[in-house]
């Protein structure tokens, strides 16, 4: 277990607001550094054949303006593209998905390194902010950026394996320390104890399939 304590904790989390269009906006920011050259990480979230060995399928016309779609998941515009530095884009999912964005920032640190920065700012009911809180998306960001290591490192799971890893030992305890850690990021926002006590229960009830 001592392996995915380290990996929860090598994860930075911060919980935010900003003002959009349409509104008030919720954020989560998820930032790690990977022992990888940043022309490696870059390939790794642009490339489509790579995107699926550490995330899911993705389909579309992926440059500037074009559109994409995940498997089963989000889809939207892609609407920023600096190489090898920023992704910006849509990230849409449901009927009525509202503002919805995802940028993703790679910065090289000595060399063979690379900081990834992952935020997510979106316009989230209120109902659903009030039962999950940040931990909602936060934990699914940070087992996509888990996969992504493990990819880096050539160290995949294949897609049998990533289907039912939420259900292992280490599944489990990654998932429950990502939604303590998410739930300690709301506090440090501001949230008062008793709403990030609750709302990290049920986020990690809702990941592992456990009652709350």
């Amino acid at each position: 277990m001592s392996e995915i304590a380290d990996e929860i904790n090598r994860l930075h989390r911060r919980v935010g607001t900003r003002q959009v269009e349409t509104g008030e906006a919720r954020t989560v920011l998820l930032r790690r550094t990977y022992d990888a050259e940043i022309a490696d990480v870059w390939d790794a979230v642009t490339s489509p054949e790579r995107i699926a060995r550490w995330f899911m399928p993705v389909s579309g016309e992926l440059k500037v303006g074009g559109r994409y779609q995940l498997e089963g998941n989000a889809g939207g515009e892609i609407l920023e593209c600096v190489e090898p530095e920023r992704l910006r884009l849509s990230w849409l999912f449901g009927p009525d998905p509202g503002f919805s964005e995802v940028e993703v920032r790679l910065t090289p640190e000595d060399g063979e390194r690379t900081v990834l920065e992952l935020e997510h700012v979106s316009v989230a009911p209120e109902e659903f902010w009030d039962q999950f809180g940040p931990g909602a998306v936060g934990v699914g960001w940070d087992l996509g950026l888990y996969g992504l290591r493990l990819h880096l490192a050539g160290r995949g799971l294949s897609k049998e394996e990533a289907a039912t890893w939420h259900t292992t030992p280490d599944g489990r305890a990654y998932i429950t320390g990502s939604g303590e850690s998410w739930g300690e990021a709301y506090a440090a926002s501001g949230a008062d104890a008793g709403t990030a006590a609750r709302t990290t229960a049920a986020t990690i009830a809702f990941y592992t399939g456990t009652e709350a």
